[in-house]
């Protein structure tokens, strides 16, 4: 029987993935209430990257040989190159107060249970800093289901309290520490799928909360990487954030002991996941100074981005996937950007 709460509902009615299939989302009922928080006035604009179909926006970041970051480039230090044909430039800005649309995504199997703790109170710092005047995050939880904790708000005190009540859930119940093999965390069972939906969190994020935003947007994981059970392939997940056109950052929190001879396998698919999307893998291991480290590292480079945008020299909006490479003049400069986007047309 499926589960009624938040995404749970969603995933049991998906036997083909079919994008109609996708019912609405809708907070657990246990959640925080959704944000009342006033929409900005109209006495100071906002800015936002507004997409259409003959512009293309590219958001990155720079660093230079040392692995700082680079915060004062200029429109003529840069080339952006589309299926390695160099394109015109429309606009060039480097933006540290630019809107940020923010999903927090934070594992909660049965392998997170030693390290739950640690990622709420250092997440719940990390989102009272982060959050600016004009910012909106949400939150949600995945294990066996996937669970909208809080929906968009601009209050750091909603999402902490809404991080705060996310609790270990295992094909076991709620609590329980999950035993490898008999129905617990990221191992696989028998019987009814179970396990981490990671893949599936990432992919309703990107399509159902995301796909629609304007300006920068970023997802972060707190996970071990592990996915069982999930309906959609790392593939898709990948490519529902490209077209929603959002980095995601993972941040791999693990407990190793908890897999004893079982070993550990999600540093790779974490890595190919961030790196497509533009963002970049920090792994921690269960270690709290480092946990609290990446957050600040997060937080640099999304208050250190540079915003381009271009018309493209190939105007076709068949859905291909379009290459990009983002290039900087300087000595050892490297460019973090996502790998490509979708050439999608208006209805999709």
């Amino acid at each position: 029987m499926c589960n009624r709460w938040g995404f749970a509902v969603l995933l049991c009615g998906l036997p083909a993935l079919l994008p109609a299939g996708w019912a609405q989302l809708a907070p657990s009922p246990d959640a925080p209430p959704v944000s009342t928080a006033p929409a900005p006035t109209e006495e100071e604009p906002v800015a936002t990257l507004k997409l259409s179909v003959s512009l293309v926006d590219v958001v990155f970041t720079v660093k230079d040989k040392s692995g700082n970051l680079v915060p004062h480039l200029g429109k003529d230090d840069c080339t952006v190159s589309e299926d390695k044909v160099p394109q015109t430039l429309k606009n060039f800005a480097a933006e540290s107060h630019l809107p940020l649309t923010l999903g927090i995504l934070l594992d909660t199997s049965g392998s997170q249970q030693r390290v739950l703790s640690l990622e709420q109170d250092v997440g719940s710092q990390f989102l009272e800093r982060v959050l600016q005047k004009k910012d909106e995050a949400f939150l949600l939880s995945f294990d066996v289901d996937v669970d909208l904790l809080q929906d968009y708000t601009n209050s750091a005190l909603q999402l902490s309290r809404a991080m705060s009540h996310a609790e270990i859930n295992t094909a076991g119940g709620n609590g329980a520490a999950g035993i490898p093999g008999a129905g617990g965390g990221t191992i696989p069972t028998i019987g009814a799928p179970k396990g981490t939906l990671l893949y599936d969190a990432v992919y309703l994020a990107a399509n159902q909360k995301m796909s629609q935003e304007t300006g920068r947007k970023a997802m972060i994981l707190l996970t071990d990487g592990e996915d069982e059970g999930s309906r959609v392939k790392i593939n898709e997940a990948i490519a529902a954030a490209q077209k929603a056109n959002v980095i995601v950052y993972t941040i791999l929190i693990a407990d190793r002991g908890f897999y004893g001879g079982f070993g550990y396998s999600g540093y790779s698919a974490m890595k190919k996941l961030t790196e497509e999307t533009g963002g970049r893998l920090i792994d921690v291991g269960n270690n709290g100074k480092k946990l609290e480290a990446a957050f600040q590292q997060i937080e640099d480079e999304l208050r250190t981005e540079y915003v381009v945008t271009y018309t493209p020299i190939n105007t076709k909006l068949d859905g291909g996937f379009r290459k990009l490479s983002v290039e900087c003049r300087g000595d050892g400069m490297k460019v973090q950007v996502r790998k490509g986007y979708f050439a999608l047309p208006p209805q999709e």
